[in-house]
């Protein structure tokens, strides 16, 4: 099994991470066949970025990322903050209170081999020891929505068609108890 540090990420990172998340979200455009989306893909990258960005001048208060290194590769992320605004607005409001769990990405060469399970392990127990008892994660990438059917169950919200015919949108609520470690 590859070894993996997961850590908060530094100011030193960030031309790294800038460069994972183009990695990561183009390879999985192009994995859900809408890589021709070209101005939705720059959304994604930059929407991405600002998180990061918000991470570090809050210091983890306003978004809070945890990256994953093999050796001094940053090879996974994944952040918790706000409820995004799809999430609010599709849920009328029912999970603005939550934390919103997302930006998990592994990159393309390390897919498959446990890095987003660990990621997942180590932020229920950061979310955990904050006390926080429930979150929310979302997803409209199809590879995406099977691994968190197979991880949390049916989603809680099923937009039907969001992203056009036969693409749809789905949110997850996740109570930390019945989380299990994997």
């Amino acid at each position: 099994m590859l070894r993996v540090l997961i850590r908060r990420p530094k100011a030193a990172d960030m031309e790294e991470l800038n460069h994972f998340f183009r990695t990561v979200i183009t390879d999985t455009f192009h994995k859900e066949g809408i890589g021709d989306l070209q101005e939705d893909m720059e959304e994604e990258i930059e929407a991405k970025n600002s998180y990061l960005h918000r991470d570090l001048l809050s210091g983890g208060k306003d978004r809070f990322f945890l990256i994953a290194l093999a050796g001094d590769k940053i090879i996974g992320t994944i952040e918790y903050g706000s409820a995004s605004e799809l999430i609010n607005k599709s849920t009328e409001g029912a999970l603005r209170h939550l934390y919103e769990v997302g930006t998990v990405f592994v990159h393309p060469d390390y897919q498959k081999s446990g890095i987003g399970n660990e990621l997942l392990n180590e932020m229920y127990l950061t979310l955990k020891n904050k006390g926080v008892e429930e979150f929310c994660l979302d997803s409209g990438y199809k590879q995406s929505q099977k691994i968190w059917t197979k991880k949390f169950g049916e989603p809680e919200y099923l937009l039907k068609d969001y992203w056009g015919k036969g693409a749809h949108h789905m949110i997850w609520r996740v109570r930390v108890h019945d989380f299990e470690l994997i």
